[in-house]
């Protein structure tokens, strides 16, 4: 109605609007006096004007100038007119009015029907949920019932299970064999009597009386019953040529189960049957071993008896003693050779009797050694790990194996006090230190070294004494056995060896110079010692670059034994060898000396002397003539003679012509001092003509130079 009310207005008004002075207008305003003004009051007006100043439809009737109480007025006939035509419409829909009514009334009824209806519903689902309640607890006491009815008859299913002895396995252990079933049968059995002695509910109950005396009898008669079997497979490795390894795997192996029952249910049995099996083995592979023993001594190999010494004399010492292969021809005594190879086949299998005697085949000790010892471990180590695994004890190792201990310590006792052969005696000490095996081979190694020091010490000197400048059989000797030991200790380091080693180098550098001093002429003696320190100091090489300080040692005594031979001063002999004074003695130009002593004797006496000055005897051409003429004549041949005697009495080739060139280069010296001393000799001119040119001796050093 409002809206009717304002589109009246709004047709009344089709005036534009005109900008007018408000407060001018209601300055104009008259207000006619009214019977009930004493009534109403103004206050606040002019306010309420201001904030209807913007009122767009209050704007609009003041700009057209119209009195408010006109407009009023017909605001409110617009109204009156409006709600007439509202009731006109009212009354058009009154049918529809009535009929909604109606509606009302019968929904209002029918909700009612409803409303008593879900009552009803409501109050029986809460005597329903009570019911289902009651049905809950009911069923939650009925599931624990029967719960417990289930453990009860599983526990007691599990009782009768376990207590109760089925007629099939009464049959098997009673009639059936020993075998897969068995094992598994008597599995059971051993379950059952557990079952019996620990359950203390068990012992208290009544059917135990029933099944108590016949799972007593069926225990004794499997006891019984594996016992004979046991000890009849035991009776099987005492059969000769039995394979034990294999009959231990593939057989007894199979029913170590055997041995887990009667170590549960029959103590006593089970160590009856622990008895058997000791003794059975021990005396099996006591006579195993020592029938190996016996056989490895078909095929050793004699290396050294007590006089296999290296200071000890080579010839038989009695018209009646029948003499016995040089030793010089035997190296194996004291070179390492091949005998190395047995730490290189340190794991390969045993030796196989039999097959090496057919064969015709011989060992030095040291491969029997390493064969049975390797033999021992392959048995011991099958032999702990079966009876760890068959009767699940170690300890019982050392009762089986006391009796091959036994056979194997005294084969070493009567073995070890007849063994002179100390290279085998390292080899043997390295064989099992790479074993890891405690075996007292060392006091026995040096009681061998010290007889070989001894004989070095206590050699007669006449009886080793050869007329052979060439190394003596002695010193090769030695240089063989030091090379072996040192090669097989250089891994090792423990030092044990070097004093001994010592102490034998010291011994032997003073029987090789009392040998030395045999010879009568002092060449002879160097050439003896030069040779003799050559071959040394080579065989150390070739045993491998180890020879340490004693290599050195020998080296420096080579340089100075050379030195003395080709004639370098006595004060660099001195200076090298203050041990060997008796050196010192030689003749310091053997070698030059034998060729051109009177050349030599003259350079040394007057080539130093001024031919010019006054004395008592001035050098002339008729003194030196003869030097230069017999020099001139046979100076190729002489050289050529040295040569000769070079080859001939060194027998290493490259050592003999180092001395010949530096005897060459000696004489090249003498000579050069020689035709400097001419020059300077009044008509010396006159002896040009048969003076050798420096250029061709120097050509001939260099000739022999080329052939080595």
């Amino acid at each position: 109605m409002a809206d009717v009310a304002a589109n009246n207005v709004s047709h009344q008004t089709d005036t534009p609007k005109n900008v007018f002075d408000f407060g001018a207008f209601v300055g104009d305003l008259i207000v006619e006096d009214d019977a009930g003004s004493d009534d109403i009051s103004l206050e606040g007006l002019q306010q309420e004007l201001e904030e209807c100043k913007n009122d767009d439809v209050v704007a609009n009737i003041l700009s057209k100038g119209i009195k408010l109480r006109e407009h009023t007025k017909g605001v409110e006939n617009n109204l009156r007119q409006v709600e007439l035509d509202s009731i006109q419409d009212y009354i058009k829909e009154s049918d529809n009015l009535v009929s909604l009514h109606d509606q009302i009334r019968d929904c209002d009824s029918i909700l009612s029907q409803m409303e008593t209806l879900l009552s009803g519903f409501q109050a029986e689902i809460g005597s329903i949920s009570s019911d289902i309640k009651v049905l809950q607890e009911k069923s939650m006491d009925m599931g624990l019932k029967l719960k417990n009815r289930k453990v009860a008859e599983s526990k007691l299913a599990k009782f009768v299970e376990d207590i109760i002895v089925p007629p099939r396995m009464v049959d098997i252990i009673v009639d059936g064999e020993v075998n897969d079933e068995y094992m598994r049968t008597l599995d059971i059995l051993s379950k059952k009597l557990k079952f019996v002695e620990v359950d203390p509910m068990v012992n208290a109950s009544k059917a135990l009386k029933d099944v108590q005396p016949e799972l007593e009898k069926l225990r004794q008669k499997a006891v019984s019953k594996v016992f004979d079997f046991i000890v009849q497979k035991l009776q099987a490795l005492r059969k000769p040529k039995t394979n034990i390894q294999i009959l231990q795997q593939n057989v007894l192996l199979k029913y170590k189960y055997v041995i887990c029952f009667l170590k549960e249910h029959s103590k006593e049995v089970y160590s009856e049957v622990r008895a058997a099996y000791i003794d059975t083995m021990n005396k099996v592979l006591s006579a195993q071993f020592r029938a190996y023993i016996q056989a490895l001594e078909k095929l050793q190999l004699d290396i050294a008896t007590s006089n296999d010494l290296i200071g000890v004399e080579t010839r038989s010492t009695s018209l009646f003693s029948r003499g016995r292969e040089p030793l010089k021809n035997r190296s194996a005594v004291f070179a390492l050779g091949e005998r190395l190879n047995v730490l290189k086949e340190i794991d390969q299998p045993a030796l196989i009797p039999h097959i090496a005697e057919a064969s015709s085949l011989k060992y030095p000790y040291e491969v029997l050694f390493r064969s049975l010892h390797k033999l021992l471990m392959d048995t011991a180590t099958s032999e702990y790990l079966f009876c760890d695994e068959f009767l699940g004890e170690e300890s019982i190792f050392y009762e089986i194996f006391a009796g091959p201990f036994a056979v194997i310590d005294e084969h070493f006792n009567s073995i070890l006090p007849n063994c002179y052969d100390a290279i085998g005696l390292m080899l043997m000490i390295r064989i099992i230190h790479q074993h890891q095996v405690n075996i007292s081979l060392w006091p026995r190694f040096k009681m061998v070294f010290d007889m070989h020091l001894s004989s070095l010490r206590n050699a007669n000197v006449k009886l080793l004494w050869e007329d052979d400048i060439h190394p003596h059989y002695v010193m090769r000797r030695y240089a063989e056995f030091t090379a072996s030991l040192i090669h097989l200790n250089v891994e090792y380091g423990d030092g044990q060896l070097d004093l001994p080693l010592e102490r034998l180098r010291m011994a032997v550098d003073d029987l090789i110079m009392k040998l030395a001093k045999m010879f009568s002429k002092p060449k002879s003696q160097i050439v003896f010692l030069i040779n003799n320190y050559d071959m040394t100091i080579a065989v150390l090489k070739e045993a491998g670059p180890e020879g340490g300080k004693i290599q050195l040692h020998f080296e420096e005594l080579l340089k100075s034994n050379t030195g003395l031979f080709v004639g370098v001063t006595r004060t660099q002999i001195l200076v090298k060898t203050m041990a060997y004074s008796f050196i010192y003695k030689l003749h310091m130009e053997e070698l030059l000396v034998e060729h051109f002593s009177d050349l030599i004797k003259f350079v040394k006496t007057r080539a130093s002397e001024d031919p010019n000055a006054t004395s008592e005897r001035p050098i002339t051409v008729a003194e030196v003539e003869p030097l230069v003429k017999d020099f001139a004549s046979r100076w190729k041949a002489a050289i050529e003679l040295m040569h000769k005697d070079v080859i001939t009495s060194f027998s290493n080739f490259l050592c003999g012509m180092e001395i010949l060139r530096a005897a060459l280069t000696q004489l090249l010296l003498y000579y050069t001092r020689l035709s400097d001393c001419i020059k300077k000799i009044n008509g010396g001119t006159a002896l040009n003509k048969d003076l050798v040119s420096i250029s061709s001796i120097m050509y001939e050093i260099r000739k022999y130079s080329r052939t080595f």
